[in-house]
């Protein structure tokens, strides 16, 4: 890997079969005059075809070692290398119908995707390798054992597509695991707006934080079983049969139910 050794605690595990880095960039499909940010360069295998189709490209690297080799290697004037954490990089300040792309750290792929949806409005789509594990849970259908936290919060927001699998061996090192790209594109409409997001996410973390007890056990003291019955929504049913709209409806009622007090 160029004399670079992967850091446990960065989660690196670097793509390096050309067939999956050139699906990849056919799955952006990056225009000349696109606005495009990469999430974690690292060694640059998708850093530089990119850079070959645009005009310019804004990377997030936190690894100062690997921002180094970029500036050393490539054109700042295609380049802006934005070296600090993804978690907290704020995306709002590049410009509209972004384009996002990584291969996501495992450690922190959750986060950092709440953390990405948070901009869902300027983004155009988001093209993403992750554990297939978290791409499993991401599309996953109400009352399936996939279905969770992380399937209602994204679906609200996003159209998530699977588009393939990646082996563990297009990696070094090699992961222990399958990894999938997917593309999340923003709904015309988010389910949840904006200002009843807060509400929405104590809810759906309340129904899922207990699997196995019913919403009136779940969201005792926050929901009612009286608002949950006039939501079409059973006290006796388990947060994991709900789906994204009538997690919605719940909080938009809730909501109204707060405003009101």
């Amino acid at each position: 890997m160029d004399g670079h050794r992967a850091r446990k605690r960065f989660g690196q595990n670097f793509l390096v079969d050309q067939s999956y880095i050139h699906k990849i960039v056919d799955a952006v499909a990056p225009a000349h005059n696109d606005a495009v940010v990469e999430i974690g360069p690292g060694l640059g295998a998708l850093t530089t075809p990119l850079l070959a189709a645009l005009d310019h490209l804004h990377v997030v690297e936190i690894d100062r070692d690997l921002a180094q080799r970029l500036r050393e290697r490539d054109d700042a004037a295609k380049l802006t290398i934005h070296e600090q954490d993804a978690l907290t990089f704020d995306l709002t300040q590049l410009p509209n119908k972004l384009k996002v792309v990584g291969n996501l750290p495992y450690n922190i792929s959750s986060p950092l995707l709440f953390h990405i949806a948070k901009s869902a409005s300027q983004v155009q789509h988001i093209t993403v390798m992750l554990q297939k594990e978290v791409v499993d849970r991401m599309t996953a259908a109400p009352d399936t054992p996939d279905y969770g936290r992380l399937s209602v919060m994204l679906q609200a927001t996003f159209a998530i597509k699977r588009l393939f699998i990646v082996p563990p061996g297009a990696f070094r090192p090699v992961p222990n695991v399958d990894s999938a790209v997917a593309q999340l594109t923003p709904l015309p409409t988010p389910l949840v707006p904006p200002e009843q997001f807060e509400v929405f996410s104590k809810i759906v973390m309340a129904a899922f934080g207990q699997r196995r007890k019913t919403l009136h056990n779940t969201l005792k003291g926050m929901v009612a079983d009286e608002t949950l019955i006039a939501c079409g929504v059973d006290p006796r049913a388990r947060g994991e049969t709900l789906s994204v709209h009538q997690y919605a409806a719940l909080t938009s009622a809730l909501q109204l139910e707060m405003n009101q007090r």
